[in-house]
């Protein structure tokens, strides 16, 4: 067995990630940077089957897979946790000592355990902003956090199906809206933005005297507009730096073996990327 051990993130574009900051800063604070290195490769769907052929099994331990590979890399895996299979999307990869491939999603207990560190445990009713990956992640953290009805608000018709029958599968129920009444979503106990830079700026207007709980994925601009108006009322928020580190320290865990993940020195770590960026 080799003395180094590797993992990486991929995707495309990558040259903005933060993971190898925080995997990096989890070795350091177990004294296992000499052993184990963390690096990002641009890979796009086209590239990623000849990248994973490619990977000696005595060296390499995991991937951490971003845009636009998630879903580009089901066929190329021997085994698919039940957590990914329930949204089709895979964000991590361990690599067995025999070359087998294991993927899994840790964006979905990323999502729950993020929101459970904020003492919210149990909801009776969520939203949701937007339709793409990271909502069906969202619809899938709030299968095991949201005991009654959660809403989505979607742009098209097709997406709206969509969330509804991945609803189904998860055993959710999800009823959709449009786009232009999601302003209505922040009355909810919890809601859940997955909308791209400034897709939810114009909400900040009509956030109501008392909000729920906002959990917004985006961590570059931040704070929000509709984050900073919520705060300004009092809700607890939530952004992407508390997702990714979570979803980061359960894959630090998978690659390594090492149980429990350095959580705050990785969410330091991404703090501090923050503020130099």
């Amino acid at each position: 067995m080799t003395s180094q051990y590797r993992a990486a993130v991929l995707g495309s574009p990558i040259a903005h990630s933060l993971s190898p900051a925080l995997h990096r800063a989890g070795y350091a604070a177990l004294g296992m940077a000499g052993e184990w290195r963390y690096d990002r490769f641009e890979v796009d769907e086209a590239a990623l089957p000849g990248f994973v052929e490619g990977l000696d099994p005595a060296e390499w331990a995991g991937l951490s897979l971003t845009m636009p590979l998630k879903r580009a890399i089901l066929p190329l895996l021997d085994e698919v946790s039940a957590t990914a299979l329930s949204v089709d999307a895979v964000n991590t990869v361990v690599i067995g000592p025999d070359g087998s491939r294991r993927g899994d999603n840790t964006d979905i207990p990323g999502l729950v355990n993020a929101l459970h560190e904020r003492g919210i445990e149990r909801v009776d009713s969520a939203a949701v902003l937007g339709a793409g990956a990271t909502a069906s992640s969202a619809l899938a953290a709030l299968a095991q956090v949201c005991t009654g009805e959660v809403t989505a608000y979607v742009r098209s018709p097709e997406r709206a199906a969509e969330m509804r029958a991945l609803g189904e599968r998860l055993g959710l129920t999800v009823r959709t809206a449009a786009w232009e009444r999601a302003a209505e979503a922040l009355a909810t106990p919890l809601t859940i933005s997955t909308t791209p830079a400034g897709a939810t700026d114009g909400f900040a207007a009509a956030v109501p005297a008392a909000p729920g709980a906002l959990f917004d994925v985006l961590y570059h601009p931040w704070p929000t507009k509709l984050v900073a108006a919520c705060a300004e009322r009092g809700a607890t928020v939530l952004g992407g730096l508390d997702l990714l580190v979570h979803q980061a320290v359960l894959q630090f865990e998978q690659f390594t073996g090492v149980r429990p993940g350095p959580l705050a020195a990785m969410r330091a770590a991404g703090e501090a990327a923050l503020a130099d960026g």
